[in-house]
């Protein structure tokens, strides 16, 4: 692996969102540990290296129309997307799958055991993740909205008590992790989101949801950790 080796697996996804199906065909996490390099991941995971570049470099040159170019966006317009489109998910869909996850337990829940955790997982992901939003929503991106202000309009900016914006991102960071590692357990015993074969519809569509809800959460995480926390970062630079 010549060229490719030099990038992180967190920066291939930010260039490119259509390599993020790839790293997760072969169970790569581009968001909580998007800051491995391709060679790091393909020791971990016992990838063919050459394999893996070829298949890269595959989805690159396919035209691409219809991606957006996320990196290309400005701090104060991803901070709203993210809010609006996986805040607001997070939210809503907690809400459902707290409710059909407690019902799988009472009807299913002698016949498969492991709903029993499942639904513990979830219901602590989903009491983490209410108050990580917030303190995102309340804090660490209205400050990073202030510099963009102060930047545009070419002013000083006071110095947060938090001190280097650095800090509630390495916070922001951690709980990411763990939420990353939260839903690998549920993938775990779930067995992939695969409901069993005596599968009522609920228990189809929770499995689903759960599925859906993973996925948006990969995103969601990788547009903080790879794209607009690294603008953060960059941003404050300026005023030191």
């Amino acid at each position: 692996m010549n060229t490719l080796e030099q990038l992180t697996v967190g920066e291939y996804v930010a260039n490119d969102f259509r390599t993020a199906a790839l790293f997760s065909k072969y169970g790569i996490d581009f968001c909580c540990k998007g800051n491995r390099t391709l060679e790091e991941v393909c020791i971990k995971k016992n990838i063919n290296p050459a394999d893996l570049e070829n298949e890269i470099n595959s989805v690159l040159e396919s035209k691409n129309d219809n991606a957006i170019d996320f990196k290309s966006w400005s701090p104060t317009l991803l901070i709203d997307y993210i809010i609006e489109k996986h805040h607001s998910y997070v939210e809503e869909k907690s809400v459902v799958l707290l409710q059909f996850l407690d019902k799988l337990c009472k009807v299913h829940g002698e016949r498969h055991p492991e709903l029993f955790e499942i639904n513990s997982l979830f219901k602590m992901s989903a009491g983490d993740l209410a108050q990580h939003m917030k303190k995102e929503e309340l804090i660490l991106f209205p400050f990073i909205q202030k510099m963009v202000k102060a930047q545009k309009d070419n002013q000083p900016i006071q110095e947060p008590h938090f001190g280097t914006v650095e800090n509630p991102i390495a916070m922001m960071k951690d709980e990411h992790s763990i939420e990353g590692e939260r839903f690998d357990k549920i993938a775990t015993l779930t067995d992939g989101f695969t409901p069993p074969e005596d599968a009522c519809s609920t228990y189809k569509v929770t499995y689903q949801m759960l599925k859906e809800f993973e996925q948006d959460l990969h995103k969601h995480i990788h547009l903080e950790n790879n794209i607009l926390f690294l603008k953060a970062i960059e941003l404050q630079l300026q005023f030191q």
